[in-house]
């Protein structure tokens, strides 16, 4: 971009150009704008006032006269960073040329295509999404990891989070992070730091436990963050399971609470077998019929076994997650048959049917390829949880992403002693996995893993770089939210 000016470079020629927000989980009215003729760009957000270069892409201050100047940047990526083919390629925030520019009549010559996004995960796996094929590798920014917890407590606080919130908050964040699981780290932050600013989810209260006896309890999560919920209600379900052998915590008005599987790890490394679930909001088809009813409904398992080893499931029990049927659309390359449905509830290939009036097939598939068995599961989360706590449940829970009420979600908490059995538990759950690792990898596969062995490969590599490497999107996208919440910024390590 050096030595040309910014409307010369808008104007260049280009094959497709993509306008849309890098970052959009601030708004969940969020807008894909496809324009395939550039002559009338560089009016939209004319006068431009500066450049700064950030670490692999560029970012454009509106001027004054632009009023959503201060929360919706513009960006130019180049060639530089997105080797798909031929570009240059271009984003922008949709909500601000949504603002500026409602009409498509100021743009005769364009062609638009335009979606409403219910889920507004556009960075799908922290990836940018384009019609182009898979871009290589990018260089990513190293965060150690109690710096990335820094400023997960200083974001939330700057919104009026209590601190103890803040920080159980940061630290499942950062924990899912580390694991490897980037969809539900701080890419998640934006969305909790809204709900708290919106006044959706509350932080000025503690769960309380409704009724209760030795080995079970219902708890009000009072509409505070879920992380808070899942913390106490496990940690509940702990002390229970030392005392009797068993804790079963059923919860009620409760918020996304990010990586099952967290909770679960606290239980085993108490030398506990942990278990949780969570109703989410209705994007699943149960078998035979054509109506999303039942979340993608999440189980986590963890078993502790020697050492520091556990077995740790951690899986939804739809067969693909709706980011993927996006990403697919967005690629314009059909789905896997097993993946979704259309309006009719007949398997299909399009995404845009399973997007538009369709649904999720739950984990199987079709009923002939065994989907009333993932049909069955996602029934079974949406008893522990939103049935037997008395929250919201099924299609009666809000949209993903919808802010105009409460969430009300249905959580259920486990925790189990081995030592109330057989003895020698751990001994046996090591042998196990022990013959499963130690099985002949087909070919093309180097090893057999257990559930759980991504997620520590992931730790591993962390631990060895003394931090976590984020897409430089993600990491920009942070440094708008501090901006914007006048914090210090997340810092790169040195």
């Amino acid at each position: 971009m050096k030595g040309k000016s910014i409307n010369n470079a808008l104007a260049s020629t280009c094959k497709l150009v993509i306008l849309r927000r890098l970052y959009s989980n601030y708004f969940q009215n969020s807008t894909i704008s496809i324009i395939r003729n550039l002559q009338d760009i560089p009016t939209i957000f004319k006068p431009i006032k500066s450049i700064r270069k950030y670490s692999s892409f560029r970012r454009i201050n509106n001027s004054a006269s632009n009023p959503c100047r201060s929360q919706f940047p513009l960006y130019i990526l180049t060639d530089k960073n997105i080797n798909r083919c031929p570009g240059p390629y271009y984003a922008v925030d949709t909500t601000c040329y949504y603002s500026t520019h409602r009409s498509s009549d100021s743009f005769s010559d364009s062609t638009f295509l335009t979606r409403k996004l219910e889920d507004a995960r556009l960075d799908f796996d922290n990836e940018i999404m384009t019609t182009a094929p898979p871009a290589a590798s990018c260089e990513k920014i190293l965060v150690q990891l109690g710096e990335a917890k820094r400023f997960a407590v200083e974001s939330m606080k700057a919104v009026g989070t209590q601190e103890d919130h803040a920080i159980a908050l940061a630290e499942l964040l950062v924990t899912a992070d580390y694991r490897g699981h980037f969809s539900h780290g701080l890419n998640r932050l934006p969305m909790y730091v809204r709900d708290i600013e919106s006044g959706i989810c509350k932080s000025d209260c503690e769960p309380t436990i409704l009724k209760e006896t030795v080995s079970t309890a219902w708890v009000d999560g009072n509409n505070l963050l879920g992380p808070v919920v899942g913390m106490f209600a496990m940690n509940l379900a702990i002390k229970k399971a030392k005392a009797t052998g068993v804790g079963w915590i059923s919860c009620k008005n409760s918020n996304h609470f990010g990586i099952a599987g967290y909770y679960t790890i606290m239980a085993a490394h108490e030398g506990l077998i942990g278990m949780a679930f969570t109703n989410t909001s209705p994007l699943q088809v149960p078998t035979r019929a054509k109506k999303t009813i039942l979340g993608t409904n999440p189980i986590a398992m963890t078993a502790p076994a020697k050492g520091d080893d556990y077995f740790c499931l951690d899986m939804a029990t739809s067969t693909a997650a709706v980011g993927k049927v996006e990403y697919h659309d967005r690629q314009g390359i059909p789905i896997p048959k097993c993946w979704g449905v259309n309006k009719d509830g007949l398997e299909t290939q399009n995404p845009k049917e399973v997007l538009q009036g369709g649904g999720l097939l739950p984990l199987g598939g079709m009923e002939k390829t065994g989907g009333y068995k993932g049909s069955g599961l996602a029934m079974m989360v949406e008893i522990f949880c939103g049935i037997l706590a008395g929250s919201t449940y099924g299609p009666n829970i809000r949209k993903w992403m919808n802010t105009e009420k409460v969430a009300d979600l249905g959580q259920c908490f486990v925790a189990l002693n081995p030592e109330m059995f057989a003895p020698n538990f751990v001994d046996r759950m090591s042998d196990l996995m022990a013959i499963n690792r130690n099985l002949q990898p087909i070919e093309g596969e180097k090893e057999v893993l257990v559930a759980g062995d991504p997620e520590r490969k992931h730790m591993i590599k962390c631990d060895k770089d003394n931090g976590i490497r984020y897409h430089p999107n993600l990491f920009d996208a942070m440094t708008q939210l501090g901006e914007r919440l006048k914090i210090k910024n997340l810092q790169k390590s040195s």
